[in-house]
């Protein structure tokens, strides 16, 4: 079974477009309440759920946070950036797992693989501290040869490959699609050969899932925009609950 992890940074978007400056992220008139949102999803069949803390505080805020770890039943992703601050708070919070990723002030999520080959030391010293502590760390990169080669050497046990560049040529560049997803298919290969576990994520939707879940040796699609998207005409119940079936359902004969 493929795991779906939900993340749910567009639900604390929406509150931050009203509620910027209000003092609370919970309670009162602010709403949507991002844990809430997240608790459903658990409900629902979400394997875990991941959150991306950004220096800016765009979205996500701590306390959103610390009150899901508080009171979550399935797993606790952290995506974050390779800093010193980012370091010190994911080992307070101490979640299950975190992932690596770029961070720019300027893209509205987050766009393209971390760049492990020119950053090596800053994310050794990532991997080596969250190790120390028992936290799981995963890196958010494209499926460049040089990426994965370099995740493995630095003992990474897992990867997420960025699935955006296939997910932005699915519906109008078929060239590209078909470009885009051999060289993930390889990357995969190569990562599992390497020993890393093959996670994936960006741009995956409830139409190019039925590809993505194709993927060699996949282990979990971690999906927010579409999901989120399709909650405000659904609910999120029963949009977690059919991408967790279209991620594993089964050929066709």
């Amino acid at each position: 079974m493929i795991l779906l992890g939900v993340n749910i940074d567009h639900a604390a978007t929406l509150r931050q477009a009203r509620y910027r400056q209000h003092s609370a992220t919970v309670g009162g008139a602010v709403e949507p309440d991002p844990v809430a949102l997240a608790l459903i999803a658990e409900r629902a069949g979400a394997d875990g759920i991941t959150v991306h803390l950004r220096e800016d505080r765009r979205h996500i805020q701590e306390r959103d946070v610390w009150r899901l770890r508080e009171c979550m039943g399935t797993r606790l992703n952290l995506e974050m950036a390779c800093t010193p601050a980012m370091i010190d708070f994911a080992l307070r919070l101490n979640p299950h797992s975190v992932c690596l990723v770029p961070e720019s002030r300027e893209e509205v999520t987050t766009e393209g693989g971390l760049d492990v080959v020119g950053h090596r030391g800053k994310v050794q010293e990532v991997i080596e501290a969250m190790r120390g502590a028992g936290i799981v760390t995963s890196l958010f990169i494209d499926p460049d040869p040089a990426q994965i080669v370099a995740s493995a050497e630095l003992r990474a046990p897992w990867i997420e490959l960025h699935t955006g560049a296939y997910a932005n040529c699915y519906p109008v560049d078929p060239a590209g699609r078909t470009r885009e997803w051999q060289r993930l298919c390889d990357g995969a290969t190569r990562a599992h050969g390497l020993g890393l576990v093959v996670n994936a994520g960006h741009g995956i939707n409830y139409v190019n899932v039925a590809e993505v879940r194709g993927l060699p040796h996949l282990r979990e699609c971690n999906i927010g925009h579409s999901i989120i998207s399709r909650a405000l005409f659904s609910g999120i119940a029963e949009a977690v609950a059919e991408m967790r079936r279209r991620l594993n359902e089964r050929p066709h004969a």
